[in-house]
């Protein structure tokens, strides 16, 4: 288990991480999640012992990081930091013995490894000749080489297309089955929706939502509903029984009052539209979030999300 209790970083008098507190528990996956700059990377580069907190304390299994800790965590970092004119065969045994394998094993392993991602027979290639997402893979291939205990993705799925990015959620549920300490921190809320046990939403570097992933859900939107339809739908926003509504086109997802039913809603829509599609359903993590840190604190980046998910949504119809 990875814990860390009431973490503090300032940079120049910024506070970077304030008063975080986190537990990640053996066999499951935990979420780090929040825009970029919310303090994901600066609270990873603590746990690693990259950076030093200005206060708080980080144990894993109980025990205060040491060399011994150091050498059974699989890090991916969110930069590059690969050897861009080495072959990938060599950068990733290079890298594996350093985390304490012997040279035949660490080979062994690097090439079941390419196979897997698909880059076997790509093992004198140069690093510089890959894509930006085979780069990726071989980082996580470096991270995982060892089998480690704790495993920390900052990022992981940058630079990954969809089938790869279902390929390492794969690798990654693995790695969970092994009862693995597993914290995967991302700002894209729909990959971690579909992966993580538990999650924590930062922002601004606190912690401002915790918990397990479907128990957040149902406490943050059980009475939510979208509705598609054909004509003007802006008067949804002051339906008596809807607290908060967002309207885009010929779609609206609505936030009803605690005791509030579907068929509350019936009278004031009335023939005003022609509704063709009307649900109850889970926010998403982009909904919670916009709801629990107010729209004027959100970045650009998850208002987009949030469009481009009811975008979707429309299509599916």
């Amino acid at each position: 288990m990875i814990h860390s209790d009431r973490l503090h970083k300032y940079f120049s008098g910024v506070h970077a991480v304030n008063d975080l507190s986190l537990e990640v528990k053996r066999g499951e996956i935990f979420g780090l999640l929040g825009p970029n700059g919310a303090g994901k990377t600066t609270t990873i580069r603590m746990i690693v012992d990259i950076l030093q907190p200005d206060s708080g304390t980080i144990t894993y299994d109980g025990e205060a990081f040491s060399d011994g800790v150091r050498q059974v965590i699989g890090y991916l970092p969110e930069e590059r930091g690969l050897y861009q004119k080495s072959m990938i065969l060599e950068t990733i045994v290079h890298l594996g013995r350093l985390k304490g394998l012997d040279s035949r094993t660490a080979t062994e392993r690097a090439r079941k490894w390419l196979k897997r991602f698909g880059l076997g027979g790509s093992e004198k290639r140069k690093v510089e000749e890959l894509s930006r997402g085979n780069q990726q893979k071989v980082q996580i291939i470096i991270a995982l080489l060892h089998e480690p205990e704790y495993v920390i993705l900052d990022e992981p799925s940058s630079g990954l297309d969809p089938i790869n990015q279902e390929l390492l959620r794969g690798i990654i549920e693995d790695l969970r089955n092994d009862e693995k300490a597993i914290i995967y921190s991302t700002h894209q809320m729909d990959l971690a929706e579909r992966l993580c046990d538990r999650i924590a939403l930062i922002n601004k570097g606190s912690v401002v939502l915790q918990g397990e992933i479907e128990r957040v859900r149902q406490e943050h939107g059980s009475n939510t509903v979208v509705i598609e339809y054909e004509g003007e739908g802006a008067f949804l926003t002051n339906l008596p029984s809807v607290v908060e509504a967002r309207v885009q086109g010929n779609h609206a997802e609505l936030i009803l009052q605690d005791d509030a039913q579907v068929n509350d809603l019936f009278e004031g829509i009335g023939d005003r539209v022609i509704v063709g599609r009307i649900e109850r359903i889970r926010p998403s993590l982009n909904s919670i979030f916009i709801q629990t840190v107010g729209t004027a604190n959100v970045p650009d980046e998850l208002l987009k999300a949030q469009e481009g998910r009811r975008e979707s949504q429309v299509r599916e119809i």
